[in-house]
């Protein structure tokens, strides 16, 4: 990955805020199956056995011992030993099977049994809902040949050791360990996927990434459109359509669109009063502004501070 890549890739990932919420060890006997509702993102990943995981809507996936499978919508998924296994909803299950203490969910029946790490989260702060647009429902991290890759053994051992073993912190812990291991899911699926539509393909041309990581590192630069050809090295009209292809929108309404975000985040900590806000992003007057902001998020200005943006 270039290091224009990178630096884009660090900023779009600093204003995904994650939530950790928690982690715990799954032990299931075949036959079993779970049905997790919309809600928090998860992960889940398998020490032993395997598993088949299916998103709401979409197709199954088979994972196995050493995979990590992320559900970064929140949008509901099934998890089952096999494909025609009763499927049972995760909060009946739950409240029967899950051992608060040891933070333990056992359950299914007297078959060869797979072991999993598995853990919820959610998103806060305002990601640019472009950046959600450009991942789907489920990201699949396979073992390699030597095994589940070093850093996920790792992170997850520390996550089972940080919850079956609390101490002081431990819950600030678990949460920057789940936000570690999302962050480092996503850096390794964004590295494999540089034909994909969005900020996440533009940065797959080299130019083009250029361009974006010129656009993240001084977002409130008067831009135009020909002094970002300019750093593309490419015609005025070449690079629009070279821009657009790639990333799914023109430059200066990506470019638009990334400084609402930036503001609402600044607006939501408390950083900027609107009025700076409107002038920062380019905008001639605060009504201008409000009314962009509002299209895009779908509240006001004056009423960011407090609010999430939906995911």
């Amino acid at each position: 990955m270039s290091a224009a890549r990178n630096d884009v890739l660090s900023e779009v990932l600093t204003l995904i805020r994650l939530r950790g919420e928690l982690v715990y060890t799954a032990r299931l006997g075949e036959p079993w199956g779970l049905r997790f509702q919309s809600g928090p993102a998860h992960f889940h990943f398998v020490e032993a056995g395997g598993a088949w995981v299916t998103p709401t809507g979409q197709a199954a996936t088979r994972i196995e011992a050493g995979d990590l499978v992320l559900l970064p919508l929140g949008k509901g998924h099934t998890i089952a030993d096999a494909l025609g296994s009763p499927v049972e909803n995760i909060d009946v299950v739950a409240s029967d099977h899950f051992d608060r203490d040891s933070l333990v969910l056992r359950h299914g029946g007297g078959g060869p049994a797979s072991q999993l790490v598995s853990g919820f989260f959610s998103f806060e702060g305002s990601p640019l809902p472009a950046v959600m647009a450009a991942l789907p429902p489920l990201i699949h991290i396979p073992r390699g040949d030597a095994g589940a890759p070093a850093w996920l053994a790792a992170i997850s051992h520390f996550l089972v050791d940080e919850a079956q073993q609390p101490n002081p912190g431990s819950s600030l812990m678990i949460s920057r360990l789940i936000d570690l291991l999302v962050i480092r899911t996503l850096r390794s699926w964004a590295a494999s996927q540089a034909t994909r539509m969005g900020w996440l393909g533009g940065l797959g041309e080299e130019r083009i990434g250029r361009v974006l990581s010129a656009m993240h590192a001084d977002p409130f630069r008067r831009w135009t459109v020909q002094s970002l050809a300019d750093i593309a090295r490419m015609s005025r009209s070449i690079f629009a359509e070279r821009f657009t292809a790639a990333v799914g929108e023109p430059p200066l309404r990506y470019l638009s669109r990334w400084r609402l975000t930036i503001a609402a985040d600044l607006l939501r900590s408390g950083g900027l009063k609107v009025t700076e806000a409107a002038h920062r992003s380019g905008y001639a007057s605060d009504a201008a502004f409000s009314r962009a902001f509002k299209a895009h998020f779908g509240y006001a200005p004056s009423e960011a501070r407090g609010q999430q943006t939906p995911t």
